[in-house]
This record gives structure tokens, C-alpha cells and sequence, in this order.
């Protein structure tokens, strides 16, 4: 499995396993490399992203090489062992005002509003990275047919618990926020709350089953 390594600014090294489509194995070396690199004392963070990794470093104490070196080597003895994951189900309500972009998934894809319901509803998701926002999941998992580029201009709110696709994934809002990912729905489940003991509800690697709201 080829790596591509690039600098990311002058304090990080981004570590790039895409070729294409979603790849799961690839996803798990990511979090095993995560893991390893984060107790690297030459490691600031290690944040996993979706088929990529995300190596930051003191760059006034660290030689970028050896950095690069580092990242190298911990992804080439990284294996795609699994992590422990939990089932969390998210009740969501679709449409209407809490959905104002699933008429145009549906017509994107062809389908029905109730089809894109069901299709998004059947999906089998996991976490495969958080970030972007404290409590945002990238969910991989979604049906090919409701992936969907994203707003050409994002929207500056987006309300939080807004459930959302864009591209080929699917997603939360934990924040109110711009986004311009594409809504098809509301949930009342909170991603985020730093009062909690555990601030974010979902772990990377755990599965997600989205319900429909009674």
C-alpha cells in the first residue's frame, strides 16, 4: 500500500493512503499509526483523518526529516488490527424544515424522498476519523447513490444535529456552524457537550445506525 508523505505547513507532515475509494483496511493502519505516533515525544498530535494521517511537531526543536522518517517507518510496521467499537443509533427526523436539501439528494440520485430515506436509513456507517469541529464524525458507509458533492458556497449555520451527506460521506453537525454539506434531516442526539465526561458521543471506529424518529 503506497504512502505519499508532504509537508503541511512548516509544523506538520500529512501522511496520504488514498487511491480511490474508501478503504477500511487502510483506515485501521491509520488509527494503529495514530496511536504509536502519539507516544512519540517527538510528536505533538497525531490526528487521524479519512485514509490519511496528520503529524504535527515542534518545528523550532524537530528536524522535519526525522519527523518524516518517524511517520515512515510507524506506517510501514503498522497493522490493520481493530479497534473496540461501540453500536450508537442516532434517531433522526427527515425533511421538511428539518431537511431542506432532501429533494435535491433524491433528484441527484434518482430516487424518491422516501427512497433517499431509506437508503440513508439502511446505511451501515462508522467513524472514520473526527475533526473539522470538536464532536464531528466523518461517517463512512454511505450508499454510493446518495453521494453528492458539496455546496458550491457553503452556508454560513447550519444548525447542530443537522444530519447531513456530503460527498461520499455522511454526518452530524455537533455545533452550530457553517458546512456545505448538503441536509437532509435533524437529530435531537447532542455529538457534542463539554460538560460530559466524555465531551463527544462517537469513537473513532464505532458504528453508527441512523433510525427514523417517532
Amino acid at each position: 500500500m503506497t504512502a505519499r508523505l508532504s509537508m503541511a505547513g512548516t509544523g506538520a507532515v500529512l501522511l496520504d493512503v488514498a487511491h480511490g475509494a474508501f478503504d477500511p483496511a487502510a483506515q485501521r493502519r491509520v488509527w494503529a499509526a495514530a496511536r504509536a505516533l502519539a507516544a512519540d515525544p517527538a510528536v505533538v498530535q497525531a490526528v487521524p483523518g479519512v485514509n490519511n494521517l496528520l503529524v504535527t511537531f515542534d518545528a523550532l526543536r524537530t528536524d522535519p526529516d526525522d519527523v518524516e522518517q518517524r511517520v515512515r517507518a510507524c506506517w510501514q510496521a503498522a497493522s490493520p488490527e481493530p479497534v473496540p467499537a461501540r453500536l450508537v443509533e442516532i434517531p433522526v427526523t427527515y425533511g421538511g424544515a428539518f431537511g431542506e436539501d432532501l429533494k435535491l439528494v433524491a433528484a441527484h440520485a434518482g430516487l424518491s424522498e422516501d427512497e433517499t430515506i431509506a437508503l440513508h436509513l439502511a446505511g451501515e456507517y462508522s467513524v472514520a476519523a473526527i475533526g473539522a469541529m470538536p464532536g464531528f464524525a466523518y461517517l463512512t458507509g454511505l450508499d454510493p447513490r446518495l453521494a453528492i458533492p458539496r455546496r458550491d458556497t457553503p452556508r454560513l449555520t447550519v444548525a447542530r444535529g443537522a444530519v447531513m451527506v456530503g460527498g461520499g460521506h455522511a454526518g452530524v453537525m455537533p455545533c452550530t456552524a457553517p458546512s456545505g454539506w448538503h441536509i437532509i434531516g435533524r437529530t435531537d442526539a447532542v455529538l457534542f457537550d463539554a460538560a460530559r465526561a466524555e465531551p463527544g458521543l462517537l469513537r473513532i471506529g464505532d458504528r453508527v445506525r441512523f433510525t427514523q424518529a417517532g
